[in-house]
């Protein structure tokens, strides 16, 4: 997928749905929901032993069933892992941190990265090595405030916050009128209660609840 059609999907999506899962199954099942709730972009988490199988099995099967689909992969920390998944279908890659070796890597392939940042600084050296969006995390500790004085004098910059977003008006409206491009939602979207009832209609609804929270602001 060209990375300027990442980018787009994700600045129009505004949601991004992220999550991990040992059970390929369950991992589509959970991607599924949040397809037929109005979500076109996920991020699979690299976490746990063999997530990479996991990942690879998910990837085939939502070229095959969820056409339109994005699928990227976060919790990259270095250029090795990066490789490895984009060789597996990754459309965008999200790292922790300002990993230099990371951005190189996708840039070589022209494959749309997202790097973490905390301070202003670093998302002036992530922006200089060619970086569309920026990660602001952790989101909870920073908070909407950070991003909107960073703003001020550099409104050039587009972000993605992870950490303190729920799915609930105040939190999504203090991040977007901040300037948010988008949001990643992880257990506060996608909770343990869902994945342990397997209730993906309740995943679908929620998620189709969120992006109509999204579009009123």
């Amino acid at each position: 997928m060209d990375r300027l059609k990442v980018l787009q999907s994700l600045t129009e999506g505004r949601l991004i749905p992220l999550f991990y899962h040992p059970d390929a199954g369950i991992a589509f099942e959970i991607a599924a929901a949040c397809y037929r709730g109005g979500a076109r972009v996920i991020e699979f988490t690299n976490r746990g032993p063999f997530a990479h199988e996991v990942f690879a099995s998910l990837r085939k099967q939502l070229w095959k069933e969820l056409p339109g689909m994005l699928l990227g992969v976060g919790s990259v920390q270095d250029a090795g892992t990066a490789a490895l998944y984009i060789q597996m279908g990754a459309d965008f890659v999200v790292t922790p941190l300002l990993r230099t070796d990371v951005i190189s890597t996708c840039n070589r392939r022209k494959v749309a990265v997202i790097p973490g940042v905390s301070t202003s600084s670093e998302i002036g050296i992530a922006e200089e090595t060619g970086c569309e969006l920026v990660k602001i995390t952790p989101g909870d500790v920073l908070g909407p405030a950070f991003l909107k004085a960073h703003l001020a004098p550099c409104p050039w910059t587009r972000a993605m916050i992870s950490g303190g977003v729920t799915p609930d008006e105040e939190s999504l409206k203090a991040w977007f009128q901040a300037g948010a491009t988008c949001v990643g939602m992880g257990s506060k979207l996608i909770t343990a209660d869902i994945i342990e009832r397997c209730d993906w209609t309740a995943l679908e609804q929620s998620v189709r609840r969120t992006m109509g929270l999204i579009n009123l602001i």
